[in-house]
């Protein structure tokens, strides 16, 4: 079952240009910068929506992000929705004959269990399922 969004992930190319520009004009604090592998991160919370967004930036030339903005410029990368079981949702996903990125969840740097939904069946938006 669903039960939030969680964040909306954002490609950008200069983590702390990002970062500053959200601190700058929205005053919006985000939280210290992360490495997961070759990429960067940092959140920008809003407490009282109960949602992030998530700025993503590669470490390498040929990093994920780095290959996303090379074809279609910075901006919104993904949507991650909250569930309360990945697996189940997968499964759910699978049988009703949905394209998976990942057909077994993984953990990410905060330990969740994440798994992403291909865009070909979602009408162009990559979703990120997210188990807290």
């Amino acid at each position: 079952m669903i039960k939030a969004i969680s964040h909306i992930g954002i490609a950008v190319q200069d983590l702390e240009a990002a970062r500053g520009f959200f601190e700058k004009h929205f005053s919006l604090a985000s939280t210290p910068a992360e490495r997961f592998g070759e990429l960067a991160f940092s959140f920008v919370p809003f407490p009282e929506a109960g949602a992030r967004l998530e700025l993503l930036q590669s470490t390498t030339a040929e990093g994920t992000m780095a290959k996303f903005i090379a074809r279609k410029g910075p901006g919104m990368h993904h949507i991650a929705l909250e569930v309360d079981d990945v697996r189940a949702e997968l499964d759910r996903l699978k049988a009703e004959g949905i394209e998976l990125i990942n057909p077994e969840p993984y953990r990410n740097a905060h330990q969740e269990l994440v798994a992403f939904v291909h865009p070909r069946s979602t009408g162009g938006i990559l979703i990120e399922l997210i188990q807290r």
